[in-house]
């Protein structure tokens, strides 16, 4: 355990802070040092303060997951802070309880932002949790049907186009899936999910057993559309880490075909738009889509 390079990081968490952030009263006293006192963070950890105090003087002993679970909401530490305070202890943070399935309103802003890209956001369990409009022209309009991309991928729920990323998305889907259930033992949503597939899905359990690995990243597809004909499409994958989520962006080589076809679709969802009035992306949980379409992850 790096003793100094955790002395340094609680201390400098420590005078970030200000009282009146926290609900503390000042006292009226005028502090010597920025930040909270060290007996502040203490009694806020639940610990005692001579354990704290021998903690920033590098002098401590090996932090319990308990006790360092209290100082990062002692410290108030963002879940990126959090784990970085785990991995300087020497100690692998706790599973969450669950998946986080609310899409940041900066994340979903982006969406908006993106005239011709289509762009969707799944959470940890594969539920879409935001979407733009031209994702939902382009992969399928019943985005109040299944909502789940591995149940439409292994259960066959909702409408589907033909997509030649159809086999290899399942593979995505059940490595990214397996991730999932070790970080979220406890998640009720996630548990019922997977043994869904598992009792509906035979290949859902052979690719389960054979426990495939992948890294999101880059793919090249192809999907028939109903309306524009064949497409064919690049997928990349921006992950939101905190949320643990994944931003798929779907696009076309410039000057194609395909590029052609985006710009007439984002005319026709910019013109829908004008009429009702609502130009914004679609935040939620659910839609629907072609199975390995959104495959880059």
């Amino acid at each position: 355990m790096p003793r100094q390079e955790l002395a340094r990081f609680l201390r400098d968490r420590r005078e970030r802070l200000r009282p009146e952030d926290l609900g503390l009263a000042s006292g009226g006293e005028p502090r010597r040092t920025p930040g909270l006192r060290r007996e502040e963070v203490a009694e806020l950890a639940h610990m005692s303060v001579d354990y704290y105090v021998r903690l920033e003087q590098a002098r401590g002993p090996r932090p319990s997951p308990r006790i360092l679970d209290g100082l990062a909401g002692a410290l108030r530490l963002a879940p990126a802070e959090r784990s970085h305070l785990f991995r300087l202890a020497g100690t692998s943070p706790p599973p969450g309880t669950r998946a986080r399935r609310r899409v940041r309103p900066h994340v979903a802003g982006m969406l908006r932002r993106l005239p011709e890209t289509a762009a969707v956001v799944t959470d940890a369990s594969y539920d879409v949790v935001a979407c733009n409009p031209l994702a939902r022209v382009l992969i399928g309009e019943d985005l109040d049907g299944e909502s789940n991309l591995a149940r439409r991928r292994f259960l066959g729920r909702g409408r589907n186009h033909f997509s030649t990323g159809a086999e290899e998305f399942g593979r995505i889907a059940v490595a990214r899936l397996r991730r999932s259930a070790d970080r979220y033992p406890r998640d009720a949503a996630l548990a019922e999910l997977l043994a869904e597939l598992h009792a509906g899905s035979e290949e859902f359990r052979r690719l389960w057993e054979e426990r495939p690995v992948h890294a999101p990243g880059h793919r090249t597809k192809t999907l028939d559309h109903p309306e524009a004909g064949r497409l064919r499409l690049n997928c990349d994958v921006l992950l939101v880490p905190e949320e643990d989520q994944e931003v798929v962006l779907i696009t076309a080589d410039a000057g194609s075909s395909t590029a052609r076809s985006f710009h007439r679709l984002a005319a026709r969802v910019a013109r829908t738009a004008e009429d009702t009035g609502s130009a914004g992306p679609v935040a939620r949980r659910g839609t629907s889509g072609a199975p390995g379409l959104l495959g880059a992850g």
